[in-house]
C-alpha cells in the first residue's frame, strides 16, 4: 500500500520535469535574439567647386613705434611739444639743462683762439729760423687736441636734446619742467600712423601661401568697409605653442576708421579648388589621435580614417581617406560600430 502511494505521488513530478524541460528545449529555438540592420541616412561624396579662403583674427600696428627716453641723465629745461600732436622728423621735444657744458665749450674756444694765434706766430717764426720745425708741430699738436676737446663737448651738449627719430603723433607726456630724469624715464610715445601695418597669425599647412606681396583683405566689426592689406614678411619659425604662423601685413590706404591697436578679421584667398570633396559637418567622428567617418560598402560599416581641410557652417572639406563616389553615413553615428550591418534609407547628395 505504501508503494502505491510513492508511485502516485512521483508520476505527476515526472510530469511536470518533462513539462518543464520540454519549454527550456523551445526557447533557443525561437530565433528571436538576432538584432536586425540599422536604418540610417548616407551622403554621396561628390567633387565639388571651393574657393578657398581662410579667416583668422588680426591686429593693427603703426608702421613704427617707440617709446622716447633721454639720452643722459639731467634736469629738464624745456618741454616743445603738446599730447597727441604731430611732430616732424627731427623736431626738438625735449631739453635737458647742460650749462655746466656749454661753460666747458666757451673756454675750449677761448684755448682754441690762443692756440691758434700761437702757432700763426710759431709758422712766422719758421719762416726766418727763429724756431724749430717741433716746436712748430708742438703747437699744430695741441690745436687739434683742443678741437678734438670741443667735439666731445658739442656731443654731450646735443644728448642734452631729445628730438623725434621719424615723424608721428606724439602720445600722453609723463614729464615736466624741472623734473630730474634718467635714461630709463619714458617721456612718452611716438607712433606713425600715416601707415599701419596688420598683424595676424595662419595655421602652419597655410604657411607655404603666405608669400611677400600676396594680398589680403580685412574688415571690422564697427563697419562695413572691407579694406586692403599687402603681405611684407612672415616669421622664420612656426611657434611650437600654436602651431602657426605670424604674418605681417601693410595696410594699402590709410583711413581714419583705422586705428593701432584695433582688433580685424582677416579674409585670405587661396584660390579655388575643382575638385573638393566636401561631407556633412556631422559625419565627421572625432578621435583621440585622428577623425574618422563611416564608409557604406555593401551594406556592412566600415571606420575611415580621415584628414580635414576647410570647413564653413555646415560642411568640411576631405583631403585625405575618401574618394568620390563614396558613400558615407551620417545618421546613427553613436550606435553603428566597425562592421555593422546597416540599411540605406535615404542618400543625401549635395
Amino acid at each position: 500500500m505504501k508503494s502505491a502511494f510513492s508511485l502516485l505521488i512521483l508520476i505527476p513530478l515526472s510530469f511536470t520535469a518533462c513539462k518543464s524541460s520540454d519549454k527550456d528545449v523551445k526557447k533557443p529555438g525561437a530565433g528571436g535574439d538576432k538584432k536586425p540592420p540599422s536604418k540610417v541616412e548616407a551622403f554621396l561624396v561628390t567633387p565639388q567647386t571651393l574657393a578657398q579662403d581662410i579667416e583668422m583674427p588680426g591686429s593693427l600696428m603703426p608702421a613704427e613705434e617707440t617709446e622716447l627716453h633721454p639720452e643722459v641723465s639731467g634736469r629738464v629745461t624745456g618741454i616743445y611739444f603738446n599730447e597727441g600732436s604731430n611732430v616732424g622728423q627731427g623736431a626738438m621735444l625735449v631739453k635737458l639743462y647742460d650749462g655746466d657744458l656749454q661753460a666747458q665749450l666757451s673756454k675750449l674756444r677761448i684755448q682754441l683762439k690762443v692756440a691758434k694765434e700761437t702757432l700763426e706766430r710759431y709758422e712766422s717764426l719758421l719762416k726766418i729760423g727763429g724756431v724749430s720745425v717741433q716746436e712748430v708741430e708742438t703747437y699744430k699738436l695741441s690745436v687739434n687736441n683742443i678741437q678734438a676737446d670741443m667735439n666731445i663737448v658739442q656731443t654731450s651738449i646735443g644728448r642734452t636734446s631729445l628730438r623725434a627719430p621719424f615723424s608721428g603723433r606724439l602720445g600722453l607726456r609723463n614729464i615736466s619742467i624741472g623734473a630730474y630724469i634718467t635714461p630709463a624715464t619714458t617721456i612718452s610715445t611716438l607712433r606713425k600712423i600715416s601707415q599701419l601695418k596688420l598683424e595676424f597669425t595662419v595655421p602652419e599647412k597655410y604657411g607655404t601661401g603666405m608669400k611677400p606681396g600676396g594680398k589680403i583683405q580685412f574688415s571690422m566689426d564697427n563697419n562695413e568697409k572691407t579694406y586692403a592689406a599687402r603681405i611684407i614678411a612672415t616669421e622664420n619659425n612656426i611657434a611650437e605653442e600654436t602651431r602657426s604662423l605670424r604674418v605681417r601685413a601693410v595696410v594699402d590706404k590709410a583711413d581714419a576708421d583705422l586705428i593701432a591697436g584695433a582688433f580685424v578679421k582677416v579674409k585670405i584667398d587661396l584660390g579655388k579648388n575643382d575638385s573638393a570633396l566636401m561631407i556633412p559637418s556631422q559625419a565627421v567622428i572625432p578621435k583621440a589621435r585622428n577623425k574618422q567617418v563611416i564608409v557604406y560598402s555593401g551594406g556592412i560599416a566600415n571606420m575611415a580614417t580621415v584628414t580635414t581641410g576647410i570647413r564653413d557652417s555646415s560642411m568640411v572639406e576631405i583631403t585625405s581617406g575618401l574618394k568620390a563616389g563614396d558613400t558615407i553615413i551620417i545618421t546613427g553615428l553613436l550606435t553603428t560600430k566597425q562592421g555593422s550591418k546597416v540599411i540605406i534609407s535615404k542618400v543625401n547628395k549635395p
